[in-house]
């Protein structure tokens, strides 16, 4: 998820995201600074799908489709072992990122007509924003005290649903991910 005021987020819009809490300690000063979205409401998180349907859109049956689509898929784990960059951005990069790739793949393929983030990138990597819309020295700084705490390991077993509220980014659902092969 991005700036709000940049990217024009408005009430109503939605997106899906792996919440990646074990990042949190390392990372919540530097997004609390240095990404908008943080100060909106949005975890330390892996976007799967933004932008995602309206919420006025979203009723139970969606949200049964989303869950079934989603329990499809095994839970996983990522490490974030380096930071990596994007102008301006600053980001934590899963490894591997196949997990994120093909959650993304699957709600896609079921709402085709919500490419993540509106079609910009032919290929969208997989990352954990830190920073946006910094300047060099900014992320540099910022990339020479995460590397200090790296790697961060993550099971990822769910994807939740966030809807904007006008103001913040709230909590509407989580769906599951199937246990991971024993």
């Amino acid at each position: 998820m991005a700036d709000d005021e940049a990217q024009g987020f408005q009430a109503g819009q939605s997106g899906l995201i792996v919440r990646v809490p074990e990042a949190e300690p390392l990372v919540r000063a530097w997004r609390d600074r240095l990404d908008p979205s943080a100060r909106a409401g949005v975890p330390a998180h892996v976007t799967v799908l933004f932008p995602f349907l309206d919420a006025s859109r979203i009723d139970d049956a969606v949200c049964a489709e989303i869950g079934e689509v989603l329990a499809r898929h095994r839970s996983f784990g990522a490490r974030f072992e380096r930071c990596g960059r994007f102008p301006g951005v600053l980001y934590l990069a899963p490894e591997p990122d196949t997990g994120f790739r093909r959650l993304t793949e699957a709600i896609v393929a079921r709402w085709p007509e919500h490419p993540p983030f509106g079609g910009q990138f032919a290929d969208p990597v997989p990352h954990l924003t830190i920073a946006q819309s910094q300047d060099e020295a900014t992320l540099e700084q910022a990339e020479a005290d995460l590397c200090t705490g790296l790697p961060v390991v993550a099971q990822v077993s769910s994807v939740d649903l966030l809807v904007h509220d006008g103001t913040r980014w709230r909590g509407r659902a989580s769906f599951p991910l199937s246990p991971p092969d024993v």
